[in-house]
């Protein structure tokens, strides 16, 4: 009994990389919103949303996959399921970059995904936030849809892909988009996607396992090098994954600011910037990755998440499991990374 119970517990975690687990709630709506209402609840920045037009346009352009997992079921009662189990108070939701092809056509598609996330919010005010998508990478086109989706729709944020036709962020192209997010003192959550063909590995294993976490390394260092996040000190990055690989690599990372054409780039020195930067817990929550993390950040810069459902409902319960077993962080940083940290993000979302 036990092995087969250990066997299907290994299918489960197998069945992220091809579909991702829904789960029943044990928590009712209102127990929920009362254990947000005594600080208990967590709050999920790392949580997506796959809405019915997001599926129609993947069918569009003939894509079933993304980083090499096929696209898992989701509706918005399965997200409070899971919420409920996990005693997950809040989620900021957002949705995986999806350029259709055609910039007017993807225009429209960011409008309608922003407006469906606005819904949502407005629907669960104190359950859900929301990253704006925007359609990338049209830059135009991108700062009409933050005017649309900040001011109007009141949504929580921006989420970026690490790159956009294998222009990574920081490349200049993107320097007015970046002004304007600084001049809204914005919050950024960045999220990686599958890197540029010249990038590509012949390994037959799927771009979420390696590639995902090498893409967001690509991206920090682009942002540190070409002087974006000195220029723009106002933006609250959020990076997915506990950073990809930047905590292992932030000493090597930094040798480039010895570069005496780099200096002025990184004035404040490159491990200062990477410290400024927040961080999330999704698919990190283990010793391995978290020791590092916290040789470079303060708890106060760590943040849940699940990458729920991209990640099965378990995969959420082992995270909560690693984040509360690994012996790095007291009862106090535990319920700043739960929640605390968060909250202060989000205020909004205090009850």
């Amino acid at each position: 009994m036990q092995n087969s119970l250990n066997r299907r517990s290994f299918l489960k975690l197998v069945s992220f990389f091809s579909m991702a687990a829904t789960t029943g709630a044990i928590f009712s709506c209102e127990q929920t919103e009362n254990l947000a209402t005594l600080g208990l609840g967590r709050i999920d920045v790392h949580h997506h949303i796959l809405p019915p037009d997001y599926i129609a346009a993947m069918k569009r352009i003939g894509k079933n996959v993304i980083g090499g997992a096929e696209i898992p079921n989701w509706s918005i009662q399965n997200s409070l399921s899971v919420m409920d189990n996990y005693k997950i108070a809040a989620a900021i939701t957002s949705m995986p970059f999806l350029y259709l092809g055609d910039l007017p056509l993807s225009a429209d598609f960011a409008r309608r995904c922003n407006d469906f996330s606005a819904r949502l919010v407005s629907d669960h005010p104190k359950r859900f936030g929301s990253f704006a998508v925007l359609p990338l990478p049209d830059v135009e086109a991108s700062l009409r849809e933050i005017e649309h989706a900040l001011d109007k729709l009141k949504l929580d944020g921006i989420v970026l892909p690490t790159n956009v036709g294998g222009y990574y962020l920081g490349a200049p192209e993107f320097d007015e988009l970046f002004s304007e997010l600084n001049r809204r003192k914005e919050i950024v959550f960045i999220h990686p996607i599958d890197p540029p063909r010249e990038c590509f590995s012949d390994l037959k294993l799927p771009t979420s396992l390696i590639e995902f976490v090498f893409d967001t390394t690509r991206a920090i260092a682009n942002l540190i090098y070409s002087g974006t996040l000195e220029r723009c000190p106002d933006i609250q990055f959020i990076v997915s994954h506990a950073g990809g690989t930047v905590p292992y690599l932030a000493w090597r990372i930094s040798l480039l600011q010895y570069k005496w054409e780099m200096k002025k780039k990184v004035p404040q020195g490159v491990i200062n910037y990477l410290k400024y930067l927040y961080y999330d817990t999704a698919l990190s929550a283990s010793p391995y990755a978290l020791r590092s993390l916290q040789e470079l950040v303060d708890p106060s810069h760590i943040l849940f998440g699940s990458d729920y459902p991209f990640a099965p409902d378990l995969l959420t319960s082992v995270s909560i499991k690693g984040l509360k077993n690994y012996d790095g962080f007291d009862e106090q940083a535990l319920k700043a990374i739960d929640h605390g940290n968060a909250l202060k993000l989000f205020p909004r979302l205090r009850l």
